[in-house]
């Protein structure tokens, strides 16, 4: 079995530096090395996960093979590392309090006094670990959300410190941290680092590596002032400079050494060779396109950055495979009438309905797609945006009027999406929720199984309302093609219009599967469309 190390990657001065993308970075070099890594996500907050967690306050919901609802920042370990998440991969401090609140119900403490230390932090400790000990990895990074100093992190540092100490040189501690720059004196300052570390020290946990977040270069004299101040060596102390794309990190943190670092902080033996030519070979295909497209991405939360992160990566990822900058081009469907939809779209190559739940802006994501339809502009609909496909064909090509899906019309006569009838007399949300992976048969033929190249496919899911098989026959009649079906429970997973260049709207979310190493099949063929309609539209 493997003897696995532990790097714990913390944040300071303020949040959103990326600590994520560094810890990511880390996973990539380390993998080019030859080892095994995998990463986790331990957030501070009391919800048990960010299943229920507006998207204004937490931005996408990511979601792993096993159907946990996660943080965004598992889709960033995914989509770098190539390697999938579970359920361990992310812990809240809501589950930890949950698991250690259900063991004194059951009388496993014997009666003690349940108390944060050692009880709490036992428990963290035992999460942090439960990846190491399946033998699967050297490495487990562990990155730790939120800000050193902020009250809900207290645990979290306090379980690094007595990791530290139990496994001595088996532990690292990486710090990420702003190193802000006035303008006005025309000089980087180091005070905001000294001080996130000062707060790291009281709560006693000395960083091994300083990772450096800026906008000018750090020169010798910063870092060596960083190093004396901050109890590090020089080596340790990592410029991180803002880059244009995410992508270009791993090859930053390559040249700042920050693997070669937490090899010999780790006594580990460091490998002289390092294989990233695939991830070269891609970076320069995405700095480097030869065309642009430009696609609508159609939703009610356009406005926030990462409330579809997965959606937009997955889309440079279509791109590249594509050798093509893809312009997202946000429509807020809220917005969307049915007077301006050729100003609207008038400039786009292709339209792409996202997913969501809840009525808000429903009738706009229909509009956009009868738009795609009557214009043959190629249409990509993710889960709700297949569902909203589904009524907008049932509407206006079947001729159902006030055809809806149950679950934003409960009284319509033509419930065209619904609960299947073993979930309707569930009264837990909860138990309704279609998580996770599950099968899907593809139609020999189909468009889908062109892009594909197998008949039987797994792919994530986050649903609760289906296609109503009552009404297959009427679709397939009228040229809708059901290419897709889960093969367990009978399920619509597929749809695609025949008449269509390129129409297809899935129940499932095929973001959350593109990786750098592999861009997912339905991306790279709609961005393939997509350049197709702006060359025969002559645009």
């Amino acid at each position: 079995m493997k003897k696995t190390k532990y790097i714990f990657v913390t944040g300071g001065v303020t949040s959103s530096l990326g600590k994520g993308i560094i810890s990511a970075s880390l996973a990539k070099l380390l993998q080019g090395r030859g080892f095994a890594v995998t990463i986790q996500k331990l957030d501070p907050y009391i919800n048990v996960d960010p299943g229920t967690l507006n998207p204004y306050e937490h931005g996408e919901c990511y979601v792993t093979e096993d159907g946990a609802e996660t943080d965004l920042d598992l889709g960033h370990y995914e989509r770098f590392s190539n390697t999938p998440t579970s359920q361990a991969n992310n812990v809240t401090t809501g589950r930890i309090y949950q698991t250690v609140i259900e063991k004194e119900r059951k009388g496993e403490f014997l009666g003690t006094t349940v108390q944060v230390i050692p009880h709490i932090t036992d428990e963290i400790k035992r999460r942090i670990q439960l990846l190491g000990e399946t033998g699967k990895y050297d490495f487990v990074i562990t990155e730790i959300g939120g800000t050193v100093g902020d009250i809900e992190s207290f645990p979290f540092i306090e379980a690094i410190r007595q990791m530290r100490w139990e496994m001595g040189k088996d532990c690292a501690v990486i710090h990420l941290t702003l190193v802000p720059y006035l303008s006005a004196a025309g000089e980087l300052k180091t005070k905001p680092t000294q001080h996130s570390v000062k707060t790291m020290l009281e709560q006693g946990v000395q960083p091994d590596i300083i990772v450096c977040r800026t906008e000018h270069h750090l020169n010798e004299s910063v870092r060596s002032k960083i190093a004396q101040f901050c109890n590090v060596e020089l080596s340790s102390v990592i410029e991180s400079i803002d880059a244009g794309s995410i992508y270009e990190v791993p090859l930053l943190m390559l040249e700042e050494k920050l693997d070669v670092e937490v090899l010999r902080k780790t006594n580990t033996a460091i490998p002289q060779h390092i294989d990233i030519e695939n991830w070269k070979s891609f970076l320069n295909r995405l700095l480097n396109p030869l065309n642009t497209v430009t696609i609508a991405l159609v939703g009610k939360y356009v406005e926030l950055k990462d409330a579809y992160k997965s959606i937009h990566e997955s889309l440079i990822h279509g791109g590249v495979a594509n050798e093509c900058t893809v312009n997202v081009k946000h429509v807020h469907s809220e917005l969307i009438e049915g007077e301006n939809l050729e100003d609207i779209f008038r400039d786009v190559d292709g339209i792409l309905v996202a997913p969501g739940f809840g009525p808000r802006g429903i009738e706009g994501k229909i509009s956009a797609i009868r738009y795609a339809r009557e214009n043959n502009i190629p249409f990509f609909g993710i889960c709700l945006g297949m569902q909203c496909a589904v009524v907008e064909f049932s509407r206006n090509v079947l001729g159902y009027r006030d055809a809806h899906s149950s679950e934003m019309n409960p009284a319509t006569s033509h419930p065209v999406i619904d609960l299947i009838p073993e979930q309707k007399n569930i009264e837990n949300m909860g138990g309704t929720m279609r998580l996770g992976a599950y099968n899907c048969r593809l139609e020999a033929g189909s468009k889908a199984f062109e892009l594909y190249g197998e008949l039987l496919i797994s792919e994530r899911h986050r649903h609760r309302y289906e296609f109503n098989n009552e009404y297959r026959k009427a679709f397939i009649e009228n040229g809708m093609h059901l290419s897709g079906i889960n093969p367990e429970n009978d399920l619509v997973e597929i749809i695609e219009l025949s008449s269509h260049p390129w129409y297809i709207g899935v129940q499932f979310h095929p973001e959350f599967k593109s990786t750098v190493a592999r861009p997912h099949p339905l991306f790279k063929g709609f961005i393939a469309a997509s350049l197709q309609y702006q060359k025969s539209s002559g645009r």
